[in-house]
């Protein structure tokens, strides 16, 4: 993420806190939308997002291109191959009145509107949309998840990325990712680890955490949700997959 969409992202939270712009009113940012008239198919929150993600209420559809999604999704969340329509119908096997939500790129981004709009005329009756995107979850210090795909594609062309290695210091030193760097996930639970090696310079540079598993990425970046790093993805699968799928490229 640019610094110049990071800027973007946060002139969005004021406008959102801001009643004299015409958007929604609401106790806090996490409980915002945009407070679209005329919309077909209704908004949620952040908030709103968060409880149905932790209730597992409803399908996530990330409405986004494939190498979007690989580069970093919400957890849990799907992609649809095209004809998105008829790939919905798949994924909510046949059930209309299924709950799904959409989201996109943010407010501007058309891509969930569009769906949202073709599925409410192919007769799905619960659809709802996170239209603030994936920019503000990550701003808000939501959880991104990526692809091996997704990492490779950063790990040959982004030299700027920071990879974290989240396993224990005697796992690192038998080897990890090229140019990779060390905080153990158990280190810093405790909090022992009192210098995450992560970028003062800049802090919408990528950081890319991996582990044993995605369960123990995960679990540092719950930890980085509260610090000011607004680019951070944890890798989804084991260390294994990982390095294996960077050695073949």
């Amino acid at each position: 993420m640019t610094s110049l969409n990071v800027v973007s992202v946060f002139s969005l939270v004021i406008l959102l806190l801001n009643p004299a712009t015409g958007w929604a009113e609401s106790a806090s940012i996490f409980q915002a939308t945009l407070a679209e008239a005329g919309a077909k198919t209704p908004e949620i929150s952040t908030d709103d997002l968060r409880h149905i993600l932790a209730n597992d209420k409803a399908l996530l559809i990330d409405t986004r291109t494939t190498a979007e999604f690989q580069a970093g999704h919400i957890p849990g969340a799907r992609t649809l191959e095209a004809p998105q329509v008829a790939a919905a119908e798949r994924l909510a096997e046949g059930d209309r009145a299924k709950p799904l939500i959409l989201y996109c790129n943010g407010p501007y981004c058309q891509a969930s509107r569009r769906l949202g709009d073709e599925l409410a005329a192919a007769g799905f009756t619960n659809v709802r949309r996170y239209q603030l995107g994936i920019p503000v979850w990550r701003a808000l210090g939501g959880p991104v998840e990526i692809t091996t795909a997704g990492v490779a594609r950063v790990f040959n062309v982004d030299r700027t990325a920071v990879l974290i290695d989240v396993r224990s210091p005697t796992e690192f030193g038998q080897g990890s990712i090229p140019g990779a760097l060390n905080a153990s996930a158990e280190a810093l639970a405790v909090g022992s680890l009192k210098k995450i090696p992560l970028p003062e310079d800049d802090f919408n540079r990528r950081v890319i955490l991996f582990g044993r598993n995605g369960a123990q990425a995960r679990q540092v970046a719950d930890l980085l949700s509260k610090r000011p790093w607004h680019n951070v993805s944890y890798y989804q699968g084991t260390y294994g997959e990982l390095a294996s799928a960077l050695e073949s490229k």
